[in-house]
């Protein structure tokens, strides 16, 4: 029953929904102005397997990437209305993992942190084009032991 015309009765608490003069849906009107009530069998399935997540469902599935994409999808869930605004944004991100390793996709997050970056596009493209190694290499360098040399002088140097 996709893009068909159908009629609609709207009374002071429902409202109903006609197809050819069957009735096909009917709602409790919501209470408040401009408010919306959606029963879960009414929605598409891709609305309906966003429903099942949780802002703290996916944090946890980001923290199995890195600490940068669990920061990350806090994140883009603060920066919206309504945390649910950024779950797709979210959902994107994981399925990079697909592709790319996790720790290429945390050091893309911590990119795109610090350019303000919080699309899926954008962490896309940061891993496409290669710009996440600058950020894998500063984590690598900070377990590395620091460079040895004769004209290095060192902290103690400088009182």
């Amino acid at each position: 029953m996709i893009r068909e015309l159908v009629d609609a009765r709207v009374a002071d608490k429902t409202v109903e929904i006609f197809f050819k003069g069957q009735r096909v849906a009917s709602h409790l009107r919501a209470p408040n102005r401009r408010g919306h009530t959606t029963l879960p069998e009414h929605m598409p399935s891709a609305h309906r397997r966003h429903a099942s997540w949780t802002p703290s469902r996916l944090v946890a599935s980001a923290e199995k990437i890195g600490p940068s994409a669990a920061a990350l999808f806090e994140e883009i869930m603060a920066a919206r209305p309504h945390p649910e605004q950024g779950f797709r944004t979210c959902l994107g991100i994981l399925a990079l993992t697909r592709t790319y390793d996790n720790a290429r996709v945390d050091a893309a997050c911590r990119r795109g942190m610090s350019i303000r970056a919080r699309s899926v596009a954008s962490i896309r493209s940061i891993l496409k084009n290669g710009l996440d190694r600058t950020f894998l290499d500063e984590g690598e360098r900070s377990e590395r032991e620091p460079v040895r040399h004769g004209n290095i002088r060192g902290r103690d140097y400088f009182h």
